[in-house]
């Protein structure tokens, strides 16, 4: 015990020492690396040394409040943070921090507070959106939080954070087509995460949910869809046909081949949509297969897709090149649903 506690007073006197020696910069890599490591009073230790040498850094600034976060001394988190988003380089990250120790001790109205006006400042920031929105669901305002996420999808159609909880909001209410088309976008947005095997699965159920007999007409009769999604489902609605058996996935690739056929004729001047010309692009250069069979990979049998890969190796190269070498993005202005 004796040797131990004279080991860890040593190395805490080499940190200062060596503090002493570095610039606020190489402190605060150093203290990264004693964050990474779980060492968060070392890393504390460095980044007040480096606090001191840059009173008014920003990023030394966001590193105490997250560790203090990290460490769960919620309240220090707090005190930095505040003093953090005072500063006038404060970022949407600088806000996130502190929401995080607000959320974490169930502080919900100052967090609302918050978040409200960090949206005054960044007004299309869509990981804002996404902080404010989880923090009314952790709240149980289901409600509230949809509308939040909707208009960060909306404000900043590039962040994935909002499509992956939308896509998991709409599963939970039944909203088949929100859930297919949000999705589908949010894989092509964040394609090799740990949250896409989730959404993979989400989204086939959805499919299967959405071509269950009958289902399209239902929804097509409701007076709460936009004049988009009717669109979506009368092209969709001539693209299923006579086809039985919706839960093949070769089945649900054929229909999603002639709904983008059907969408070509009429209604893609009318309603650009991202997802569809990256669609359409596939299918003309022969990846579109691969690429259902990329989204849809983790309901299927796993020698079931082995076998596919080997038998359709040109193809599923090809799109394996594709899918690493792009970046997806989405422009602003091609929301066209109902609130």
């Amino acid at each position: 015990m004796k040797y131990c506690l004279f080991f860890c007073f040593s190395f805490t006197s080499f940190l200062y020492s060596f503090a002493q020696q570095q610039t606020a910069a190489q402190m605060q890599e150093t203290a990264k690396s004693q964050m990474q490591q779980g060492e968060f009073d070392n890393a504390l230790l460095l980044l007040n040394r480096a606090r001191q040498q840059e009173p008014n850094n920003i990023e030394i600034l966001k590193d105490l409040s997250f560790t203090y976060y990290l460490k769960r001394d919620f309240a220090s988190g707090i005190e930095f943070g505040k003093v953090l988003i005072e500063k006038p380089g404060a970022d949407q990250q600088s806000f996130q921090i502190l929401g995080l120790s607000y959320k974490a001790i169930a502080s919900y109205v100052e967090c609302a507070k918050l978040y409200k006006g960090a949206l005054t400042k960044f007004p299309n920031s869509g990981l804002l959106y996404n902080e404010y929105a989880e923090m009314r669901a952790s709240e149980n305002n289901l409600e509230e939080a949809i509308l939040l996420w909707e208009k960060g999808i909306e404000s900043d159609p590039v962040y994935s954070g909002n499509y992956f909880n939308a896509t998991m909001y709409y599963m939970r209410v039944k909203k088949w087509l929100r859930a297919t088309l949000y999705g589908e976008t949010f894989l092509n947005l964040e394609s090799y995460s740990t949250r896409t095997d989730e959404i993979k699965t989400q989204l086939f159920v959805a499919y299967q949910n959405l071509l269950a007999p009958s289902v399209i007409e239902q929804l097509l009769q409701s007076k709460t869809i936009s004049a988009f999604e009717k669109a979506l489902l009368e092209s969709l609605a001539k693209s299923t046909g006579k086809l039985q058996n919706m839960v093949k996935i070769e089945n649900i690739i054929s229909i999603r081949t002639l709904f983008i056929l059907q969408w070509l004729q009429g209604k893609q001047k009318l309603y650009p949509f991202r997802l569809f010309d990256h669609q359409q692009f596939l299918l003309n250069n022969g990846l579109f297969e691969a690429y259902n069979y990329w989204l849809f990979s983790t309901t299927l049998n796993a020698d079931v897709y082995t076998i596919w890969q080997k038998t359709h190796g040109k193809e599923f190269e090809g799109f394996k090149n594709f899918q690493e070498g792009r970046v997806f993005k989405l422009p602003v202005g091609q929301y066209y649903f109902s609130r």
